[in-house]
Parts: C-alpha cells; structure tokens; sequence
C-alpha cells in the first residue's frame, strides 16, 4: 500500500486531538462536580443532573478549535472588525473558561449569561445579515436558530444557576422577562446591520439560472 495512503489512515489531526481532548477534560471536571447530583438523582432525573455538562462539553470543544485552527475560523470573522485575530483567540479563550465555569458549577450564572449575549450577538452582526442578503439558503437560515437557539440555552443555564459562584438552583423573578428584552433588542440591531450591508438585488428572469453559492 502507497505510504501516503498509509500516513493518511493512521494520521491523527492536532486540531482533532485539541478539540477531543478538551472535550474529554471538560466531561472529566464536570462529572466530578455532578457526582453528588447524580448519585442522589432517580431514575430519569440522573439524566437532568448532567445538565451543566452537556452545555460545557460543545464550548470546551468549540474554544479548542478556535485556538488550535484559527485559520479556520477568522474568515467568519466581519471585515469591518479590527484586529480579527485577537477576536478568534478572544473567543476562543471565552469559551474555555464558561465552559470551565460551567462544567464545576462555579460562577456558572454569569457564564450562561455572557455566553448568550455572545451568540445572539453572533447571530445580529454575521449570520443573520448574511442570512438575509441570500434568504433562499435554507444553511445560513439553519445556522442563524441554532446559534439562537445555543443562546437561549446559555440564558436558561443562567436563570436557574445560583445567583452566587455556586450551590443550589435558584430561579430569580424577572431574570427571563430581561432576557427576553435583549433578545428583542438584539433581533431590531440585527435588522439594522443587514439593511444597511445589504447588496442590490439583481432580478433574474424565470429563463435565466439562479448562480450557485
């Protein structure tokens, strides 16, 4: 067999080992901080207990991917961004540490709170203007709820973490409805960036073809 195809098959990505590794670190730390809730849990409620994990794991991994391949990752960053390279890392960094955060249940509150700030602001300045400019494109549609929809989780996690760095789950009145108003808020912004980045639409006869994206 060509020893290329050998190099390839046994070839381990280091982007790949950051990512798995941060990954395996996180559900580690987590599990450790959810022994007790998961040994006093019964039947499917062991399940809710790994709550705080299941949203740590997917940072932990994204922030490792954004620091071990930020090649990857700057081109989505907006043109008109200083510095694009400190951003890649400055998320990434981000994401380390709420995943961090939240897999020990320490200041997990405020780390679900940024954590959604920071995704329905992704969505306002980059998917949902882009997903306007082309709405036809049923991905950049797909993309723009689930960045909405990791954010909503972030300001879930936060409403029913304690309102100190750590201990029993405490929901405060009124912390869902001021959620709401930034999600609103960050829905009219978004409008506003994509009417004022949109191109001019070119209108396209039933004979002509649509051009591929």
């Amino acid at each position: 067999m060509h020893p290329t195809i050998l190099a390839r098959f046994f070839g381990i990505s280091p982007i790949a080992v950051a990512m798995c590794s941060a990954g395996l670190a996180i559900f580690l730390i987590g599990g450790w901080a959810a022994k007790k809730d998961i040994a006093q849990a019964r039947g499917l409620d062991k399940i809710v207990a790994l709550t705080n994990l299941c949203v740590a794991i997917p940072l932990a991994v994204f922030g490792a991917l954004h620091l071990s391949a930020p090649q990857f990752v700057i081109n989505i960053v907006p043109s008109y961004m200083p510095w694009r390279s400190f951003w890649v890392y400055f998320v990434g960094c981000g994401l380390i540490a709420a995943s961090l955060s939240i897999a020990s249940t320490i200041g997990a509150r405020w780390s679900g709170l940024f954590f959604g700030i920071m995704m329905f602001s992704f969505v306002a300045m980059i998917h949902f203007p882009g997903a306007l400019r082309d709405p036809q494109n049923r991905i950049l549609w797909t993309i723009v709820f689930r960045e909405m929809s990791f954010g909503g989780a972030g300001w879930i996690l936060a409403a029913y973490a304690t309102p100190g760095w750590r201990g029993p789950a405490v929901l405060e009145r009124g912390f869902l409805e001021r959620s709401a108003l930034v999600s609103r808020s960050v829905i009219v912004w978004s409008r506003a960036i994509a009417t004022s980045s949109r191109k001019p639409q070119i209108a396209w006869s039933q004979n002509e073809e649509m051009p591929s994206t």
